[in-house]
């Protein structure tokens, strides 16, 4: 048989040459992008052995970390070492405890009070949250409601893998297929958005969902899992990863895990009878002019001027700074409150701050605070617009270093307190005319005759220095936590050093 002659192929082009590897690279990528689909939520839920799981417990150790009080602006929220960390939930009622033992971990430089244990249980169930005290001699302790925590709490169920998975099925969710992965996207109560990512064995590896908060807006809550193991025959995350307003609020490592225990979440009957609270302010007179603001946890002061009023400190959210305003308009009818003085970004003394914005208000704070509520209250805010998002207005800032006097008729002197382990952009309130000293977290008084704690906080230690150092004749410190006025002398008091008594 004849061989038949070779058939001659033209050598490739440097250009065709170049363009064969790419070609090759787009193919295997095309081919493994067509041949990869979504992950179903079946499969997904098999692969998280979800099927047949009512309840899960979880728990471990590792750090926990308080939102919204980082100590300067910019900052991540302080840590707290937690050496017990057990989450109860039960998927069919919506419904979760948490409890926790921690204590603060100590940042030098900064001096803090000596780390103290606290523990925490807190819960939720359906759209009721309370917390409950600790127990005492085998009594449980008191619950409480606790009606703003009940979004977060929720959206922590629904951030677990198993819970994700269960809520994306109940809420129509759709699968979409990404280069690694699967994104699953869905809307809890037409408000609340959820995204995950799956990845291809079906395990969850992120959720992210947003709840409102009155500094941030809409705040993202965004959770990772690694290292999936069995426990006990429920595939679970070893680590858990949580931030909040981007920066981490949990740090978890995941030592047990028990499928579907028996749980016992129902709403105490104290608080499923109680009543919402009224928001309401209590005003004492000071001095001339002046008025000190309390009835909740957190206090203010208002002082007046010749055309115009001063409030010091909006804390906690809108709600409060309504009522302050309602309250300054009974106590002097034909003056607006036209500034704010506010004395750290903790979110707890500045979530009322755009309200008095909407009403034209200026707020007056430490400099480098200016830039972190512009960048905070340019973030959407979706979930619950407030006034200020509803009013479009810009807010106005007047910012200083070292000291800064505000105020004709009553004036207000207001000093950055130096060197404080609490916040490194702190400033106290001086009213010269009434001797009184205005401050939040410095110093919080105790209830008249009840022991002086121990040992010495070094805030309270930080605040003597500072009104030393600045010569101020205080008569009166209206401090803005705690349940009375007090004094210069329980300042003092609060900062000696008992003497060891003699064996």
């Amino acid at each position: 048989m004849p061989l038949r002659p070779a058939r001659s192929v033209a050598p490739r082009s440097p250009a065709r040459r170049a363009l064969f590897p790419l070609a090759v690279a787009a193919a295997a990528v095309l081919s493994a992008c067509s041949a990869f689909a979504p992950v179903s939520v079946e499969t997904a839920s098999q692969a998280l052995t979800a099927d047949n799981l009512a309840s899960i417990e979880f728990s471990g150790t590792g750090r926990w970390y308080q939102f919204g009080q980082a100590p300067a602006p910019d900052e991540a929220w302080p840590p707290f070492d937690v050496s017990r960390y057990v989450a109860d939930i039960d998927y069919a009622k919506s419904a979760a405890r948490v409890q926790i033992v921690r204590s603060q971990t100590p940042e030098p430089p900064r001096e803090r009070p000596a780390p103290v244990e606290q523990r925490v249980d807190q819960y939720v169930a359906g759209g009721t949250a309370w917390n409950r005290a600790p127990a005492s001699g085998g009594t449980p302790g008191a619950a409480t409601a606790q009606p703003a925590a009940v979004a977060d709490r929720q959206a922590e169920i629904w951030s677990t893998p198993q819970g994700f998975l269960k809520a994306a099925k109940a809420n129509g969710a759709t699968f979409t297929r990404t280069l690694g992965g699967t994104e699953v996207t869905f809307t809890v109560n037409g408000k609340q958005r959820y995204v995950g990512k799956l990845d291809g064995a079906g395990r969850v590896e992120t959720i992210r969902t947003w709840t409102d908060t009155p500094v941030l807006g809409d705040t993202l809550l965004e959770t990772r899992f690694s290292d999936y193991r069995d426990f006990n025959g429920t595939s679970f995350p070893a680590h858990i990863e949580r931030s909040q307003g981007g920066f981490p609020v949990l740090d978890l490592k995941v030592t047990e895990v028990k499928r579907n225990p028996a749980l016992a979440l129902d709403v105490p009957a104290e608080v499923a009878s109680a009543k919402p609270a009224p928001v309401t302010v209590t005003a004492q007179k000071l001095g001339d002019g002046v008025w000190y603001l309390t009835g909740g946890t957190h206090h203010s002061v208002l002082v007046e001027e010749k055309d115009h009023l001063v409030l010091i400190e909006a804390p906690l959210n809108e709600e409060r700074s309504l009522a302050l305003i309602a309250k300054a308009k009974e106590l002097v009818p034909s003056k607006p409150i036209r500034e704010v003085v506010n004395t750290h970004v903790h979110f707890d003394h500045s979530g009322g701050l755009r309200t008095f914005v909407a009403e034209g208000a200026s707020i007056v704070t430490v400099k480098g605070n200016e830039r972190y509520y512009e960048r905070a209250w340019a973030a959407p805010r979706t979930l619950n617009p407030d006034r200020l998002a509803q009013a479009g207005v810009a807010p106005k800032f007047v910012t200083f270093s070292g000291k800064l006097v505000i105020g004709d008729e009553h004036p207000v002197e207001l000093h950055e307190i130096a060197a404080s382990g609490h916040n490194d952009a702190f400033l106290l309130a001086w009213l010269p005319q009434s001797k009184v000293v205005v401050e939040a977290d410095a110093y919080t008084p105790v209830a008249a005759g009840a022991p002086v704690p121990q040992p010495v906080n070094p805030y309270n230690v930080n605040l003597l220095g500072n009104i030393e150092r600045l010569k101020l004749d205080v008569a009166q410190i209206a401090a803005l936590h705690g349940p009375r006025l007090t004094t210069l002398a329980d300042l003092r008091a609060a900062t000696a050093t008992p003497v060891a008594s003699a064996r």
